[in-house]
């Protein structure tokens, strides 16, 4: 996870467009011959992603941008910690 790549992707893509990335990675990543590298790449990637797509919806419902990538970030890390 990427706070300024999940940052650029908020500011420049739209949430359809995201969505659509990551339906891509995902089935990449479940093609057979798929290395742990790759799978790996498309996980970073797929995250960055559904961080942009959170924080496109986090700001629709009023928060400031500054604040919803700190709140996908709270939720990732405390994820990671359970």
């Amino acid at each position: 996870m990427k706070l300024p790549i999940i940052r650029q992707l908020y500011q420049t893509v739209e949430p359809g467009k995201l969505e659509a990335a990551a339906e891509v990675l995902e089935s990449f990543s479940d093609f057979r011959g798929v290395s742990d590298e790759e799978l790996n790449v498309a996980g970073e990637l797929m995250t960055n992603i559904f961080g942009a797509i959170e924080v496109h919806r986090l700001v629709k419902e009023g928060k400031k941008e500054s604040e919803a990538l700190n709140a996908f970030a709270q939720k990732v890390l405390g994820a990671i910690d359970k």
